[in-house]
């Protein structure tokens, strides 16, 4: 054999245990981001859950509404508290809450994407 064809095969040997190797990293890299983002996006859930409005009250306050227009007694109406808006350090709580987790979605779609090509 010439000099060249020694050449090539061995770059191909050479090369082939290289890409072996990456392809062995970056697939265990890949289950490490897949664990990171299943625990981040469950743990990002439940402080999403825990920051909603309580419904018992809404549901309460509405009750005590339809009671009062159905009994159509003459009674003082009872004063309700008036509902308590978002403050806007929450709504931006609620908002990067929801970014982070989108994108902690988004980077296990990825992984799952690299892994299966």
């Amino acid at each position: 054999k010439d000099a060249l064809s020694k050449f090539w095969a061995a770059y191909k040997t050479v090369s082939g245990e290289y890409d072996e190797d990456m392809l062995e990293r970056c697939n265990g890299n890949m289950d490490i981001v897949l664990i990171f983002a299943g625990l981040f996006s469950a743990v990002n859930t439940a402080f999403i859950i825990a920051m909603q409005p309580d419904p018992i009250d809404i549901t309460n306050v509405l009750l005590v509404q339809l009671i009062q227009n159905t009994s159509g007694s003459a009674t003082q109406p009872t004063i309700l508290p008036p509902p308590t808006g978002f403050s806007s350090s929450k709504s931006w709580m609620q908002a990067l809450a929801y970014a982070s987790l989108a994108f902690s979605l988004l980077a296990a779609y990825g992984a799952v994407m690299g892994k299966q090509w």
